[in-house]
């Protein structure tokens, strides 16, 4: 199914898909604890300006994936955070792997040796996504936030890059 999906560089001019993708995800109540969708310059300076990329099938961007720092503090600087979304247009086919799988690759270009996910434990979708691409659970962190007035709990997921062993 990923025969006809190219994964490049998200572009500027890719927000609006991005952002109707990331809002797709919001919906679900089960991607974020966000609750509406920032605006690109909001979104852009939080996440590393070379470590995104999207899924795109045709014309159509199907997916998108980038790292946000976890600290600006200088001992963390290869430590980042996963945002990766597929459309609900695109499920199952594949998309998160091939996002993931570039991500990874690109990240430790750029000297990041641990990627990591808080995923709300519903979410399996993505646990099971990240788990088959290397990522292992390093913590549970029980009502961390609340999300529309209910305490949710996530699960921390890490994965260190073998540049590191």
């Amino acid at each position: 199914m990923t025969d006809n999906i190219v994964i490049r560089k998200m572009l500027d001019t890719d927000w609006p898909a991005v952002k109707n993708i990331y809002l797709e995800g919001i919906a679900t109540g089960n991607a974020t604890f966000q609750t509406d969708a920032p605006s690109f310059e909001v979104w852009t300076t939080s996440h590393h300006a070379t470590c995104r990329f999207v899924a795109v099938k045709g014309d159509l961007v199907v997916g998108w994936i980038a790292i946000s720092a976890v600290s600006n503090r200088v001992v963390y600087k290869g430590v980042g955070e996963v945002s990766v979304y597929v459309s609900i247009k695109a499920k199952s086919g594949g998309i998160g792997t091939l996002l993931l799988s570039k991500l990874i690759e690109e990240s430790e270009n750029e000297g990041f040796w641990t990627l990591q996910s808080s995923i709300f434990k519903e979410n399996t979708a993505s646990l099971k996504l990240h788990k088959k691409m290397g990522f292992r659970e390093v913590g549970y962190r029980e009502k961390i936030a609340q999300h529309y007035g209910v305490w949710r709990d996530v699960l921390l997921l890490e994965r260190r890059s073998e540049i590191v062993n």
